[in-house]
């Protein structure tokens, strides 16, 4: 399966260093449609306004959690069905458990690699499709 390069990706995370870097691991995979939040508020206006194919959020923010935000996208008609990967430094099987019952498509765990990524964003689109 090819990933489609066209697809629009929103990124969230509060920590500037961490958007770069998945903004160039997303690059290494030819994904460049890639727009970011800073934290679950940003990126929930954002999706309301704009047409998004996937969310890859952080878990640890402020004002508004990855998983909060995870739980606003579920519960949103418009924005239910997109796919949505959980990053985290947490691999605790509880928050696995938690990321689950609100619905995340897939989970990483900090640090990762392209190939990492690739492979989860590959596995949400053949569950979502």
């Amino acid at each position: 399966m090819t990933l489609d390069k066209k697809m629009r990706i929103l990124i969230v995370d509060d920590y500037t260093t961490m958007l770069r870097i998945l903004r160039n691991l997303l690059r290494q995979l030819d994904l460049n449609n890639v727009d970011e939040a800073q934290n679950g508020e940003e990126a929930l206006f954002k999706l309301r306004k704009e047409t998004f194919d996937l969310v890859i959020s952080d878990w640890n923010m402020q004002p508004m959690t990855g998983i909060d935000l995870l739980r606003q996208v579920r519960t949103d008609l418009k924005l239910k069905r997109i796919p949505f990967i959980m990053v985290t430094a947490e691999s605790k099987t509880e928050n696995v458990i938690v990321a689950k019952q609100a619905g995340v498509s897939n989970y990483i765990v900090k640090p990762f690699n392209a190939e990492t990524l690739r492979m989860k964003i590959e596995s949400v689109f053949k569950v979502a499709v």
